[in-house]
């Protein structure tokens, strides 16, 4: 429903959104000169160092490094979807969330999250109906209470259950299709999807049904079995039980990443409700920025064997990138034989918290992995265990804990940790925007001072853009052609940006990214402070780093055409191109 919101009224909201009065309401602020102060609400600290610009509708935390708009606020704060945000920073300022009427997908997905209720009270009916289902759940200790708060249903035995209730017409047999309820023949002929299964809805942040995983009652296989992708439903974004997890709790302190629903259903049966699942698959980026925004602690929960161990891998390789100070991963392995649901129903719920308690630290688990699969008592062994761990900590974004950790490798291997480090390099994820850290140099006439090294100049022309979106209304954006430089693309887009959208501030430009790998790194520079003397001209900086950039890009195309010249002839044509270009 997201990318049915006009993206001119996201901009409109996030230009007028008083961010101060939205953050000022939740904590307290102080006015710090232009700007306000105050202890981070994301992470501990006795000094403040989070900090509100009312000019660029912008928060951040030097701290932590948590920044984003007032949506982004919202979202961090108080636990929203992108969608629930801006539908409750509208709200406040008395205004409607438009949908583009001209898009039939809306109406068309309020059908189909209707039948997906719809066909999740249909499953609830039957299983008061199979005493058979109701008996299974019962010797899996799931009481009455439990089945209907998660909404436990029953799919019966029979080839269209759903299709003979639900698919009465052309158009609802293709709402079916829509959701995955059912599957099509190849004759054209359809059939229900589940059938004799215990039914677990899946439902999304909102409490609504997007798909469904059902658990064979007999020997059928696969013995679990979940909803394919769909336009509702995609597994890689969902999580299993944290809605329910939401609802229950408050505040929430931790949360742990099981296998399966019955894991989740069992935890929650025990008073353990900050429990939740992939579905059938691995942990990804998205499961832990949603898990990240709700609680700095995360515990993954896995067998003991060879799958679940490997299970882990893949989880701790995911969480890498989304690791900085003040976040906690932890991995706990059961006892071989257990998993989260047999474990709780057999020790209880204060045996399995001692579990999570004594689970191991991600830093530790990483370099122990890494240790065994080596000689550690040979230099060769060592040497081999460095090499092993530097794509890894490469993706770990600097700052303490990456350090940490480096210090940690270390002591494994025999060496000093800045040796350590310049041999692993800085691995940064790279825009583009280069690898310099803080505040830009200004030079003593109070100018950004600009250097000519590959990346810096496109960083800053960014930064520059990204604070005063209005000094990119005149700039000669062809320029930049021929410009191969990292980072060239994403400037480009964002003067085209500015120049679409005169009155789009800060705060738009970053909400424009959000959905981009860009998007955090174009945070980091949004928080950059630039220099404040009179003098500063952002509009004659701007203009002096497309310059260089043209002046490099037609270097570029030189050294192009000079190299061609000694391997190959020139045509006519590069012949005169070059002349030009000397």
């Amino acid at each position: 429903m997201a990318g049915l919101i006009p993206q001119d009224f996201i901009d409109d909201l996030v230009a007028r959104a008083d961010i101060v009065e939205v953050v000022g309401k939740r904590i307290q602020l102080k006015k710090a000169g232009r700007e306000f102060k105050a202890c981070c609400p994301f992470h501990d600290e006795k000094t403040p160092s989070f900090t509100v610009s009312p000019s660029k509708g912008f928060y951040h935390c030097f701290g932590c490094g948590a920044h984003g708009t007032a949506i982004g606020f919202l979202m961090e704060y108080e636990h929203m979807s992108f969608v629930e945000a801006i539908e409750s920073l509208a709200g406040t300022m008395g205004v409607n969330v438009p949908r583009n009427e001209s898009d039939k997908p809306a109406r068309r997905y309020d059908e189909l999250f209707s039948l997906m209720s719809n066909v999740e009270r249909h499953y609830r009916e039957c299983l008061r109906d199979h005493a058979e289902a109701v008996d299974y759940l019962k010797q899996r200790g799931i009481d009455g209470a439990t089945a209907k708060r998660f909404g436990i249903g029953f799919a019966p035995d029979g080839w269209s259950n759903v299709l003979d209730k639900f698919g009465a017409t052309k158009e609802a047999t293709e709402r079916l299709l829509a959701t995955g309820l059912i599957i099509r023949k190849d004759n054209g002929q359809h059939y229900d999807r589940f059938r004799e299964r215990i039914m677990f809805p899946i439902r999304d942040t909102r409490g609504r049904t997007v798909g469904f995983g059902g658990r064979a009652l007999g020997d059928g296989e696969p013995k679990y079995l979940n909803s394919p992708e769909t336009v509702l439903f995609h597994k890689g974004r969902e999580l299993y039980g944290l809605y329910e997890a939401r609802q229950a709790l408050r505040q929430i302190d931790r949360l742990v990443v099981v296998e399966g629903y019955m894991d989740v259903v069992a935890l929650a049966r025990h008073g353990i409700d900050f429990s939740l699942a992939t579905l059938g698959t691995a942990t990804t980026g998205d499961h832990l920025n949603l898990l990240f925004r709700l609680t700095d602690s995360v515990c993954f929960c896995f067998d003991g064997d060879r799958a679940g161990k490997a299970a882990a891998w893949r989880a701790l390789e995911n969480a890498l990138p989304h690791i900085r100070e003040g976040r906690q991963i932890r991995f706990v392995f059961l006892p071989e034989g257990h998993d989260p649901d047999t474990y709780v129903n057999e020790f209880g719920a204060d045996a399995f918290v001692k579990e999570l308690e004594a689970g191991v630290a991600l830093s530790d688990f990483l370099i122990g992995e890494l240790a065994s699969q080596v000689d550690m008592t040979t230099v060769d062994g060592k040497a081999r265990l460095a090499e092993l761990a530097k794509p890894l900590i490469r993706k770990i974004p600097q700052g303490v804990y990456r350090e940490l950790l480096i210090d940690s490798l270390a002591d494994a291997v025999g060496l000093t940790a800045s040796k350590l480090e310049r041999m692993i390099g800085s691995g940064d994820a790279d825009t583009g925007m280069g690898t310099a850290a803080g505040k830009p140099v200004s030079s003593r006439s109070g100018r950004l001072k600009v250097s000519g090294g590959r990346p810096s100049v496109v960083r800053r022309a960014i930064t520059l853009l990204l604070h005063n979106p209005g000094a990119g209304d005149k700039l000669d954006i062809e320029k930049l052609a021929g410009v191969s430089r990292p980072g060239v693309g994403l400037l480009h887009d964002l003067i085209e940006t500015v120049q679409e959208e005169p009155h789009i501030t800060t705060a738009g430009l970053l909400e424009r990214w959000r959905h981009h790998e860009e998007g955090r790194h174009l945070g980091k520079l949004a928080a950059v402070e630039l220099p404040d003397e009179d003098d500063f001209d952002p509009v004659a900086e701007l203009a002096e780093c497309l310059a260089q950039l043209e002046l490099a890009g037609r270097r570029e195309r030189i050294d192009f055409l000079i190299e061609k010249q000694k391997l190959s002839s020139l045509t006519d044509e590069e012949k005169s191109e070059l002349r030009q270009l000397h």
